[in-house]
């Protein structure tokens, strides 16, 4: 869904909001929240569009930082069924691409200096995740990185959708999300082809069967 914009704001304000985050949080390394993170606490006000299931958490700590951030739950508009307008001659959802990325993507002008994508493309429907790679791209500017989390493997049944929060060191928090299910597993061929129109990609080991990618517009 659409989100909105958070400026800087004094931290107390997220308080009340975590609480109503249910289920425990697992830590996991991550080599490209860590370049990023770096960046943040040198270059300050930068504008930061966080997807995924909101976090009061990353809220919190970027606008501490005195950063912008926008957020938008792409998956969760994806599969409510507004978007699908027909079938067409082999049984294929037709897709209203144009409204959901009006709806999801368009930012009044806004541009972005990083976005956080963590693994939403591994759950959106296929006829979603090119347009709203160009959407991205035209939505950041020129230097601004995206940090993308990729599953290795297909395995839906182990592979369960994750709010992703981040933390004051090169850790981020997996907490369990609204349910969906995985939907591919890109290679890195596939992730090369798929932003073929950014200039720079820097890729992380995987130890766990989720591998991360830094792509620079």
């Amino acid at each position: 869904m659409l989100g909105r914009m958070f400026e800087r704001q004094p931290a107390s304000g997220t308080a009340s909001a975590q609480g109503h985050l249910g289920g425990g949080r697992i830590p996991r390394h991550s080599g490209g929240w860590g370049t990023l993170r770096k960046r943040l606490s040198v270059e300050p006000g930068l504008r930061v569009l966080d997807i995924g299931s909101t976090s009061p958490t990353n809220i919190n700590f970027l606008t501490s930082m005195g950063h912008s951030v926008y957020m938008a739950d792409l998956v969760e508009d994806a599969f409510t069924g507004e978007w699908i307008t027909g079938d067409d001659e082999e049984g294929k959802p037709i897709w209203d691409l144009e409204g959901f990325t009006r709806q999801n993507l368009h930012f009044s002008g806004r541009t972005f200096d990083m976005v956080l994508l963590w693994t939403v493309l591994d759950y959106l429907p296929e006829a979603l995740v090119a347009p709203i790679v160009r959407s991205l791209h035209d939505s950041v500017v020129p230097g601004g990185q995206l940090l993308a989390l990729f599953h290795t493997k297909l395995q839906p049944e182990l592979a369960p959708y994750h709010r992703f929060h981040v933390t004051a060191g090169d850790e981020v928090e997996l907490q369990l999300a609204k349910p969906a299910a995985q939907q591919r597993a890109l290679t890195n061929r596939n992730i090369e082809r798929l932003f073929s129109d950014w200039s720079g990609l820097k890729q992380f080991l995987a130890k766990d069967g989720v591998s991360e990618a830094i792509l620079v517009r």
